[in-house]
Formats: structure tokens, C-alpha cells, sequence
């Protein structure tokens, strides 16, 4: 069994406040859920309007889907016009490491 996660700093567009910044984070984490069927949240930044940290991850028999699965999201994330994506922390592990 293979754990991967991946975890997006972002740095949001014309966003003044917590309640915009929702309306941004929201609907991208709706979205890789429903796409790329991961778990996926809100992770970090909660209190900075502009800024937000969103992580990814699944679970897969096979570390090729893991990462293909990882790589169709990142694209996702950084193809998004409304944010700018600052930087990117990935990892994959075995369950039996």
C-alpha cells in the first residue's frame, strides 16, 4: 500500500479578506475532491486572508498511480488564474517502510 500527499502554498489574487479568501479556498478544495478523488483540506494559514496552505493525499495499491494522481493534481493547482502558487511539498511513502 502506498500513502502520498502533497501540499500547495498559495498565495491568493484579489482577496481583502477571510470570507473572500473562502470563497477562493472552498471551491479548489471542492474540486480536487470531486476530480481527483482525494482527501484534500485546508492545512495551514487559516488566519492570513491572503495566503493559504492546502494539502492533498491518497492511498493506492501502486506507487505509479500515486504519483500520477499527485502530478494531475499539482497541474490543476498551478494552472488555477486566481492563485499563485509559491511552493510545493510532496512525498510518497509504503506502508511498509
Amino acid at each position: 500500500m502506498w500513502i502520498a500527499w502533497i501540499e500547495f502554498d498559495l498565495l491568493l489574487g484579489d482577496v481583502h479578506s477571510l470570507k473572500e479568501k473562502r470563497s477562493v479556498v472552498r471551491p479548489l478544495v471542492a474540486e480536487l475532491r470531486r476530480r481527483y478523488d482525494v482527501s484534500a483540506a485546508e492545512v495551514g494559514e487559516m488566519d492570513l486572508y491572503r495566503r493559504a496552505r492546502v494539502g492533498a493525499g491518497l492511498v493506492s495499491a501502486d506507487r505509479a498511480h500515486a504519483v500520477e494522481v499527485l502530478d494531475a493534481v499539482e497541474r490543476f493547482v498551478a494552472g488555477r488564474p486566481e492563485l499563485e502558487l509559491l511552493s510545493v511539498r510532496r512525498r510518497e511513502a509504503h506502508s511498509e517502510d
